[in-house]
């Protein structure tokens, strides 16, 4: 059954007819609106989608100075984590109903990421997220002055600006505790590149958990996120492990793991029983590795979720005194890369 004038596209007030509600009720229900009761949700929608009513945009941004687009600087979008954070990020801000503009980046300084944000600003976007997990980036954004609301992802201590950020020193204790906890004397750790906070976190959380258990810290073995960075820490640690002084590795994430456990098959070294491991991410390998890898799981969907939500509070209701910082906890994915370490 068709309902409305022939030849026209359906309006608001079609939407209001057929579902018998107000105009007001609908606006409430397309802008996700709490105080709705759900079956007067339900009758909005089936009207949206029985009329094939699609919001006129471009006249709502005439009447609320708003384009319902919020705008993302990303950088090295190739990584697991920044390209996860960026889809969780499109999902949550698409669910709000609004579009997303993204500017990727490769090279990271002040002025790159000031013209990336002036030209989504000059797009007219009503709220920017910068994805900073470089020390860098972080800087650069921290100190960008304008009069677009702005969110850091994963900005580590930004000045003055609102960060939205998984706690990475809460993640590198959870595994380093769980290889102690089985009863590793300590843990080693292939760490990513110092100019990432991420990393830098991940290096801390390890760090001072061995110092408060009061166990021999291991040198830090570097990497640079690539399962090439990992197969190399795997062959040293493999010498480690043959001379009876490694039997545990927390890994920064789970591609340089990938190539350890790669490292340390080929070296004869077995995981978990000669050597245990823990990675970092989850990434959706992980459970299909041999074996399975415990990592710390990062939840870039309520990352997403966060930013946008802070980002849209941001919009209604202006900048704050002081720069709200919002952390997501992480949590332990126990598989079978991980037991006790072999008695002798």
């Amino acid at each position: 059954m068709t309902h409305g004038a022939v030849g026209r596209s359906p309006v608001m007030a079609d939407v209001a007819r057929i579902a018998g509600v107000s105009h007001q009720t609908v606006s409430r229900v397309l802008n996700h609106h709490p105080n709705v009761k759900p079956a007067t949700r339900d009758r909005v929608l089936a009207a949206i989608e029985e009329l094939g009513y699609r919001r006129n945009l471009s006249a709502r941004a005439l009447v609320t100075r708003r384009t319902n687009t919020l705008g993302v600087v990303a950088f090295d979008t190739t990584l697991y984590g920044p390209a996860s954070t960026l889809f969780g990020l499109e999902q949550a801000a698409r669910d709000a109903g609004y579009f997303i503009s993204i500017v990727s980046l490769k090279t990271i300084n002040r002025k790159t990421v000031g013209e990336a944000l002036d030209y989504l600003a000059a797009q007219a976007v009503d709220g920017l997220i910068a994805i900073a997990p470089q020390v860098e980036a972080a800087i650069a954004v921290s100190a960008l002055q304008g009069n677009v609301p702005v969110v850091a992802v994963e900005g580590g201590e930004a000045d003055g600006m609102p960060v939205v950020a998984v706690d990475q020193l809460r993640g590198a204790e959870l595994a380093t505790r769980h290889l102690l906890h089985l009863g590793h004397r300590t843990v080693w750790h292939v760490a990513g590149p110092v100019d990432w906070l991420e990393a830098e976190g991940r290096r801390r959380g390890w760090r001072a958990t061995l110092e408060a258990a009061a166990v021999e810290v291991p040198p830090v073995v570097e990497g640079d996120w690539s399962p090439r960075a990992g197969y190399e820490a795997g062959r040293r640690i493999a010498d480690e492990a043959r001379a009876g002084r490694a039997t545990a590795v927390f890994v920064s994430n789970d591609q340089m793991a990938l190539g350890l456990l790669r490292a340390l098959h080929e070296a004869g070294i077995r995981v978990p029983q000669d050597v245990s491991i823990v990675g970092f991410d989850d990434i959706p390998e992980a459970e299909f590795l041999t074996p399975p890898l415990t990592t710390v799981r990062q939840d870039f969907a309520e990352v997403g979720r966060k930013s946008i939500a802070l980002l849209l509070d941001l919009i209604e209701t202006g900048p704050r005194p002081e720069a709200e910082r919002i952390v997501v906890p992480p949590t332990l994915v126990t598989r079978a890369s991980t037991t006790a370490p072999a008695t002798t």
